[in-house]
Parts: C-alpha cells; structure tokens; sequence
C-alpha cells in the first residue's frame, strides 16, 4: 500500500513539473515571437517611412533645382545652370547615399535582434528541459526555483533588446531628419545666391 502511494505521489509531481516547465516555455515562446514581430513590423516602418521622406524631399529639391536653372539660362546665366545641374546631381547621390545607409543600419539591426531572440529561445528551451530533467530526478523544488529565475532572465533579456532596438532606431530616424533638413538648407542657399547672381547679371547688362 505505501509503495502504491508513494509511485503515485512521484507520478503526480512529474506529471506537474513536466506541465510546469511546457507552460513555462510555451509562455516564453510566445512572448519571443511577439517581441520579434513587434520589432520587425517598427523597423518596416521606419524605413518606409524614411524612404518615402527622402524621396519626396530629393523629387522637390530637384524640381526646384531645375526651374531655378531654366530661369537662371533664360536670363544668359549658363555658368550659373551648370552650377545647378551639378547641385541636382550631388543632391541626388546625396540622398541616395542616406536612404541605402539607413536601410542597411536597419537590416543589420533586424538581422541581429533575430540572432539574439533566437539564441536566447534555443538556451531558455535547453535551460528549462536540463531543469526538469534535474528536478524530476533530484527535488521539484530546485525546479520551482529555476523556472523562476529563467523567466525572469528572459523577461529582462527580452525587455533590454526591444529598448536597444528602439534606441537605435530612434537614433537612425533622427539622422536622416537632421541630413534631410541639411540639404534642404543648403539648396536653398544655393537657390537664393543663383538668383542674386542672375539678378546682378541682368542689371549689369541693363547698365552696359
């Protein structure tokens, strides 16, 4: 009869340590695949976002560009136009330039959130299978214990990665903002002193 408790009692605590550490990495699991999609998904939409602004940006520059040209040659000032193509065609690269420079930042970034968020889920899985494997052989207590502190390390792991991404994330859409807002600058700059000089030339040919 004890011998009949006893097998009993140890086929409870293993049905309940094994159910335990599954509901242990399923919640991780899940809470891993949530965080990847979220980052994923910001990331996306980062870089659409910053696309799409960097080219409307370059498309108005270049127009603006191209209309100051056509009047700046109407007005007999060649030299000057010259000077506007060649602005439109550094504006150009420039741009070009940021937008693929963004999106590599952005896929390294992705690249190595995935790596980690798949090697922490490959260690969690691997802890939480060593800790049922000891806890149903030695104490269902240092079980207990070990999934406490897996989940809280994944949780911590987890939380870290989506503020670093975030980070820099937010750091890369601040530095195409401030180049975008450079460039504008400077071409407006560029415009402003094309069409003094324009100005001065059709005065001094009035004058002569």
């Amino acid at each position: 009869m004890v011998v009949v408790v006893v097998v009993v009692v140890e086929v409870v605590v293993v049905v309940a340590v094994v159910a335990a550490a599954a509901a242990v990495v399923v919640v991780v699991v899940v809470v891993v695949v949530v965080v990847v999609v979220v980052v994923v998904v910001v990331v996306v939409v980062v870089v659409v976002v910053v696309v799409v602004v960097v080219v409307v940006v370059v498309v108005v520059v270049v127009v603006v560009l191209v209309v100051v040209a056509v009047i700046v040659v109407g007005r007999g000032g060649a030299a000057a136009a010259v000077v506007v193509i060649i602005i439109i065609v550094v504006v150009v690269i420039v741009a070009e330039a940021v937008v693929v420079g963004v999106i590599v930042v952005v896929v390294v970034v992705v690249v190595v959130v995935v790596v980690v968020v798949v090697v922490v889920v490959v260690v969690v899985v691997l802890a939480v299978a060593a800790a049922v494997v000891v806890v149903v052989v030695v104490l269902v207590e240092v079980f207990v214990v070990g999934i406490v502190v897996i989940v809280v390390v994944v949780i911590v792991v987890v939380v870290v990665v989506v503020v670093i991404v975030v980070l820099v994330v937010v750091v890369v859409v601040v530095v195409v903002v401030v180049v975008v807002v450079v460039v504008v600058v400077v071409v407006v700059v560029v415009v402003l002193v094309l069409v003094t000089v324009s100005r001065t030339q059709v005065i001094n040919k009035t004058v002569w």
